[in-house]
């Protein structure tokens, strides 16, 4: 459906809900005994919305008077408003048939009494409760979905939607409920673009190649080269050769998908060039509904941390001030990394190593329980904190349960989290921290860790933090570091710390980035809004 097929089509829908709420409201005004259709109205709003506890409490407020179903200016301009924005639910990638706009209008045409009336009133409220929900925290609950999501939605009350809903600006009301964010508004109109491009069939054939490099010439590098030109990577040319404006137009696409950017068409470059418009679409959608997941402020000053691009940055005012590359969690049970957003406290320099309990007993228990002296730089601890020797120890006297020590490891260079970690106290027991294992960070995919983020320049990042607070935050973190001493550092204002997975994501120019499904989440999202009605489409612009 084009632009002037919608327009048309919510025109149609609006005049055919004003005629049924003036034919209806006719029947109450003109009725001879109005005391007893009024009565008969408000007992079918009790008793419609009597199963739902907020809305009843709304209505109970409200003296059981309607919203929706009277003939004021104010009661058309929440219908109209209503309508629009199920019309528009599309836009942001939500299912418009979920809403019922067909079913409401049937039983506005069908109502023949008050009572009707009453039922139309309490539907109507129910659909915008719905729809408003859906918008602003999204259409799925993500912990349902995959267990690693472990984000706080920040859900509105819906009694709050009902008297926020009277209270302002209907049409202005729907237009605050998604992210207001840059991000959202971004990956909107990509949606809108890759919708159009799908009508119009895409960025063209397919390469018909495993891999290719410069030098190289034939069709297939005539079909490279025009579908980076459809993409945008590459002005037109008729030429056949794998040329260096080619190999640039590769890297470029290479740095846009995460991939190793050297200019070379290989397998994992060919593989991604090849994805058909419709896998980004779809991967756009699922970022659009994350994104409303996390449907509040990030702060002014924030990290951000996207598990699918290993990486890590610090945002001032919605620019980049310092990014850096991460190791996270192993794609294998236990150790994929959690979606959650919390605030920095503190750093600690020169840390000791907690070793977390279930490391202690799934993998160096069963060391020591074969050579007692396996994993030597970890020191043993009983539960009153002191230190014991492990010759005095039986380890096969004790299982994964009954072991009574904790294992720790003393700050050193060579310390599992490096010479500082960064602190947002929470119970997955997740921070950032350095590591003495920086050969990880030439990796292109990096999940290595038990959960934890490792980061590649580590002491930059404190600068970073500490800046806000130290006048030489270099010399200031140094000085600390050369103590060799466990210091606690606070963070005078708390930073908020985001970690996110976005297979799509945006920036302020450029082109919209796209990353593999690591731990495969997007695919279980993408399954379930499937489920829920969500569909991909294709829009003549």
């Amino acid at each position: 459906m084009n632009v002037a097929e919608r327009t048309s089509h919510l025109m149609l829908v609006q005049r055919v809900v004003a005629i049924c709420i003036l034919a209806i409201a006719g029947l109450v005004v003109t009725a001879p005994d109005a005391r007893a259709e009024v009565t008969a109205f408000k007992q079918a709003i009790a008793e419609a919305a009597a199963r739902d506890t907020e809305l009843a409490a709304f209505y109970r407020a409200n003296n059981y008077r309607g919203i929706w179903t009277s003939n004021s200016d104010d009661d058309r301009a929440r219908r109209r408003a209503l309508l629009e924005a199920i019309e528009g639910a599309g836009h942001h990638g939500l299912p418009a048939t979920k809403y019922r706009a067909n079913e409401l209008l049937a039983m506005m045409r069908q109502a023949r009494t008050p009572r009707d009336l009453g039922k139309i009133e309490v539907a109507l409220s129910k659909t915008f409760l719905e729809l408003s929900g859906d918008l602003q925290t999204g259409i799925l609950v993500p912990s349902k979905i995959d267990s690693g999501i472990v984000r706080q939605v920040p859900y509105r009350s819906r009694v709050s939607y009902m008297t926020n809903f009277v209270k302002n600006n209907p049409r202005g009301f729907f237009r605050g409920l998604p992210p207001r964010s840059a991000e959202y508004s971004r990956l909107m109109k990509e949606k809108l673009r890759l919708e159009q491009l799908a009508a119009r069939g895409g960025w063209g054939p397919r390469v018909p190649a495993n891999a290719l490099k410069p030098g190289t010439q034939g069709a297939a590098v005539v079909a490279l080269r025009n579908r980076l030109t459809a993409m945008g990577f590459l002005q037109r040319s008729a030429s056949q050769v794998y040329d260096a404006r080619l190999a640039g137009a590769v890297q470029a696409f290479q740095v846009a998908h995460g991939l190793e950017a050297d200019g070379v068409a290989g397998a994992s470059t060919i593989s991604e060039i090849n994805k058909p418009v419709m896998a980004r679409l779809q991967s756009i959608m699922v970022a659009m509904e994350r994104e409303r997941w996390n449907n509040k402020p990030r702060g002014q000053r924030h990290v951000l941390v996207n598990l699918t691009d290993f990486s890590a940055r610090l945002i001032d005012n919605d620019k980049v001030t310092f990014q850096t590359r991460a190791v996270v969690g192993k794609n294998v049970p236990d150790r994929r990394s959690p979606e959650f957003s919390d605030e920095i406290e503190y750093m600690e320099i020169n840390p000791t190593w907690n070793v977390p309990r279930s490391i202690t007993v799934k993998e160096y228990l069963p060391q020591m329980q074969r050579n007692p002296s396996a994993a030597g730089h970890l020191r043993l601890y009983n539960a009153r904190g002191q230190q014991v020797s492990r010759a005095n120890v039986n380890f096969n006297a004790y299982n994964a349960r009954t072991f009574p020590f904790d294992l720790k490891q003393p700050p050193s260079n060579r310390n599992a989290l490096g010479l500082v970690k960064f602190m947002f106290p929470n119970k997955y027991n997740i921070y950032l921290h350095d590591t003495p294992a920086k050969n990880l960070f030439s990796r292109n995919k990096r999940d290595f860790s038990h959960g934890c983020i490792r980061l590649h320049q580590p002491f930059e990042f404190a600068y970073a933090l500490l800046s806000k607070q130290e006048s030489d935050p270099k010399r200031f973190f140094h000085s600390v570091l050369d103590t060799r001493q466990q210091t606690q550092v606070k963070l005078r204002k708390k930073v908020p710390v985001h970690i996110i997975y976005r297979t799509a994501f945006t920036q302020a120019k450029g082109h919209t980035n796209y990353r593999k499904d690591v731990y495969g989440r997007d695919a279980r999202i993408w399954n379930a809004l499937e489920q829920a009605g969500v569909s991909l489409r294709a829009v003549q612009g």
